[in-house]
C-alpha cells in the first residue's frame, strides 16, 4: 500500500542509489602498473604510499581532532587546510543507498581502477543506519593508507556518521546525497526539500521495508538510464527498513574534513535546490552534473572524474 503522508513519502525517495543489474562488487584492487593521469603532479602510483600509512593517523598539532563535538546549530562554511594524514590519496571507498547494492557503483569502479586507484564498494544491509555504518567501517578497516569516502543518496547519511571517528578518512564526496547536521535524521534533512515525484513510487510492506513501484522506476529515478537497464534495476531492488530514515546521526564527519558535492541537476528524488542547500551548509565544493538521481549509473564517467579531482586535491593538501 502506498504511503499515506505526502511528506513522508517524499522523504522515503531519497535513497535510490543506482543499478543492481551488475555483478556484486567486492573490494577491488587497482592494477599496480596503472596510475592516475600525469596532468596533475600530486597523483602518484599506489605503490608509493600504500605500505607505510596503515589505518593509523598521527595528527599534526594544528589539525582538528575528528572526535571533537560539533556544533549542530551553526552552519560550517569553513574547511580545514589539512587532514590528519600524509601522502597521496589512492584509496576510494564507495557507499551505496537503498533499493540496490554495491554493484550500483560498477561503472565508477571500473573507471577509477583505470586511473590507478584502489577501490572498494561497500555492501550495506539496509536494515538500519547503525548496520550500514558497521558495514562501512569493516571495509575502512581493511584500507591501507588515506581514504576518500564517497556516498550516494542515502549513503551520504552513512558516510557522515562513519567519517567522524575514522582516522584514515581524508575527505568526503557526496553524490546527490544527504549530509545531516548533528542529531538530524535523513527525514529531517528531506523536510526542507518538499515533496518530490519519486515519493509516490514508494510502498511499505508488512515487515516495515520499503519498495519501489517498478512501473515508475525509470521516469522518477533514472530517466537517462536505458529502459532495458532500469527494468532489471527495478526487478533486483533491495528494500530498506523504513525506520532507518528516522535514525539521527550522532557524529558529523564533514565538520573537520574537506568535502565535495556532485549535484544532479535533473533529479526527481532529491531536489537540486535541496542538494545545493546541503552543499552550502557543509562547505562542500559543488560539481554539477546534468543527471537523474542515478548518476553513478547514467554518468559514471562524470562521477569518477569528480572523485578523481577530489582525491588529487586532497593529495596536494597532504604534501
Amino acid at each position: 500500500m502506498l504511503l499515506r503522508r505526502p511528506l513522508y513519502a517524499a522523504v522515503l525517495c531519497l535513497c535510490f542509489a543506482g543499478a543492481t543489474t551488475f555483478a556484486q562488487t567486492a573490494p577491488t584492487a587497482a592494477p599496480g602498473a596503472e596510475q592516475a593521469p600525469a596532468a596533475t603532479p600530486a597523483a602518484t602510483p599506489p605503490a608509493a604510499d600504500s605500505g607505510a600509512q596503515g589505518n593509523a593517523a598521527p595528527a599534526p598539532a594544528q589539525t582538528p581532532t575528528p572526535q571533537a563535538a560539533p556544533n549542530a546549530a551553526a552552519p560550517t562554511p569553513a574547511k580545514p587546510a589539512a587532514v590528519p594524514l600524509a601522502g597521496p590519496v589512492r584509496n576510494i571507498v564507495l557507499v551505496h543507498g537503498a533499493f540496490v547494492d554495491g554493484s550500483s557503483w560498477n561503472g565508477v569502479v571500473a573507471k577509477l581502477q583505470r586511473k590507478g586507484y584502489h577501490v572498494s564498494s561497500v555492501q550495506n544491509p539496509l536494515t538500519s543506519l547503525a548496520d550500514d555504518v558497521a558495514a562501512t567501517r569493516r571495509v575502512l578497516a581493511r584500507e591501507n593508507g588515506p581514504v576518500l569516502l564517497v556516498g550516494h543518496s542515502w549513503g551520504g547519511v552513512v558516510i557522515t556518521e562513519v567519517a567522524a571517528n575514522a582516522p584514515n578518512v581524508a575527505g568526503l564526496v557526496y553524490v546527490a546525497a544527504l549530509a545531516p547536521q548533528l542529531h538530524e535524521s535523513a527525514m529531517d534533512v528531506m523536510k526542507a526539500g518538499g515533496p518530490m515525484p519519486a515519493g509516490q513510487s514508494i510502498s511499505k510492506d508488512a515487515n516495515g521495508f520499503l519498495w519501489l513501484d517498478r512501473a515508475r522506476y525509470r521516469a522518477d529515478l533514472a530517466a537517462d538510464v536505458p529502459e532495458m537497464v532500469t527494468r532489471v534495476l527495478a526487478a533486483a531492488q533491495v528494500p530498506i527498513a523504513a525506520q532507518a530514515f528516522d535514525e539521527p546521526v550522532d557524529q558529523i564527519g564533514w565538520k573537520d574534513r574537506p568535502s565535495w558535492y556532485v549535484l544532479t541537476t535533473q533529479d526527481r528524488a532529491v531536489s537540486p535546490a535541496l542538494q545545493k542547500s546541503i552543499a552550502e551548509r557543509i562547505g562542500a565544493k559543488v560539481v554539477p552534473v546534468a543527471s537523474s538521481h542515478l548518476a553513478p549509473v547514467s554518468h559514471a564517467g562524470a562521477v569518477a572524474d569528480a572523485i578523481d579531482h577530489a582525491a588529487r586535491e586532497l593529495s596536494r593538501l597532504q604534501q
